[in-house]
């Protein structure tokens, strides 16, 4: 089964799906133009497109699936049945916590908001709000929320959703940063000498 906190964490992901859903069309219309670029990726980035996918589909449906399918529960060592009550109440405000700063750092885009990376589709370099503590809030956010949802509904599934969601936006950061130094030039290099790539505080250790 799947305890009241599970059932919590999953909802506080498709509500965050919703809103990132809703977020991203309204940056596209302010923007004028198209703000979903993973269809136009290539290599190393195509694949970071379907990670980030397959990690939220893990995350969502794993449980549900797992759920459906008494077999494959029984035979996950991490699925708790519902008894890890503590630990699921941790997993809830880590998700919550961690949505809440996903949407905000998306919605302080504005129309520089991108879904993927395409040189000179970069948008203006944005550097207030969470902006000031990350370069990189809203994936910082995103992962805090898988990383809750497999918390409160502990499984094979949510265990490798924030391992192939972090491999993903490790690999999309990489082509977003060679991106605006491209585009934006010293103003970005300078953005990035004072704020880190994701909440660290030894910068050096991070490049």
């Amino acid at each position: 089964m799947i305890s009241g906190f599970g059932w919590a964490a999953l909802a506080l992901l498709f509500g965050y799906l919703a809103l990132f859903f809703w977020g991203s069309a309204m940056a596209a219309q302010t923007a004028g133009k198209p703000v979903w670029l993973f269809a136009r990726a290539t290599g190393r980035d195509r694949l970071a497109a379907i990670g980030f996918r397959a990690a939220f589909a893990l995350a969502f449906f794993g449980p549900l699936l797992w759920l459906a399918v008494p077999m494959l529960h029984k035979i996950d060592p991490l699925w708790t049945e519902g008894r890890a009550v503590l630990i699921g109440l941790i997993g809830v405000f880590v998700a919550g916590l961690g949505a809440m700063v996903a949407f905000a750092a998306q919605m302080s885009m504005g129309s520089s908001w991108r879904v993927g990376v395409v040189g000179g589709e970069t948008g203006e370099l944005v550097t207030g709000g969470l902006y000031r503590f990350s370069r990189n809030p809203t994936f910082v956010g995103q992962a805090a929320l898988l990383a809750g949802v497999g918390l409160a509904v502990p499984s094979v599934p949510t265990f490798l959703a924030p391992i192939l969601f972090l491999w993903s936006a490790r690999t999309q950061v990489r082509s977003e940063e060679a991106a605006l130094r491209a585009a934006i030039g010293p103003d970005y290099d300078r953005y990035a000498a004072s704020v880190p790539r994701w909440i660290v505080i030894n910068r050096k250790a991070e490049r």
